[in-house]
């Protein structure tokens, strides 16, 4: 099985480089064609790219830098270690074992998280001696919504920058459109240059707004799958607490 996924790995890496050559000899073929046509092309700058994308560059910026602010924050926060700390669990379970709420409550308020707050609601249950497993399950069940839905917010922007860049980038491209069309209507095909200036706006805000919106959709999707991992584990975690709570109460 190895054998054949290196041989396909071999046959598309060759007909990559073959693809390659062939574009680079007919670059060469007509590079001196383009160089006398278009010689201030190759002189234009990152800010002469965004300078002609025109006005839709601006928030189509503040896009590009928000996908990465929250692609930095969900590295962060979306991990294993800040919803279940192994430690805390067991020392938690020994409490619980032993019927101690009264450390159990100081365990849940010194070590903070998404499942020792969950679980604290349900201990505040459990100080009457009349409780009822209803009871504690309804506050278990509304303190994990609660407490687990939250870090899902900032990775859900994710997906609304997705959707919001692409429409930026086309309004954009309209834009610049109706601009190279008001030109040829007020001064005809005279000035050409023009023309390309509005053009280039239209095509610049389209790729822009792709190039942002396509990352941002790769790490919605991605950061999602990894919160549903930890939401699966940190409620089974939360249940085997429960059971242990409601075992040690003769529930």
């Amino acid at each position: 099985m190895k054998n054949k996924i290196s041989l396909l790995m071999l046959c598309v890496a060759s007909a990559f480089f073959l693809g390659a050559t062939s574009s680079l000899h007919a670059q060469d073929a007509s590079g001196e064609e383009m160089a006398e046509l278009t010689p201030a092309a190759a002189e234009k700058t990152l800010f002469d790219m965004i300078k002609a994308g025109g006005w839709a560059m601006f928030p189509l910026g503040v896009l590009s830098v928000a996908t990465v602010g929250f692609v930095v924050f969900n590295f962060l926060a979306i991990r294993r270690s800040s919803f279940v700390d192994d430690a805390v669990i067991e020392e938690l379970d020994a409490a619980v074992s032993q019927m101690d709420i009264d450390k159990a409550h100081t365990i849940c308020l010194e070590n903070p998280s998404p499942v020792t707050n969950t679980f604290n609601y349900g201990l505040d249950q459990v100080r009457h001696k009349d409780f009822s497993t209803e009871a504690v399950e309804k506050a278990f069940d509304n303190a994990s919504t609660k407490e687990l839905s939250g870090a899902f917010i900032i990775v859900s922007y994710l997906s609304i920058i997705a959707a919001i860049a692409p429409m930026v980038g086309l309004l954009g491209t309209v834009s610049g459109m109706v601009k190279a069309f008001n030109s040829i209507a007020a001064q005809g095909m005279g000035k050409p240059e023009l023309l390309a200036d509005n053009i280039s706006e239209a095509l610049i805000t389209t790729a822009t707004g792709m190039a942002i919106a396509i990352p941002a959709m790769f790490f919605f999707f991605f950061f999602r799958n990894r919160y549903g991992k930890i939401v699966a584990e940190c409620n089974l975690v939360l249940g085997r607490l429960y059971t242990d709570l409601l075992r040690a109460a003769g529930k």
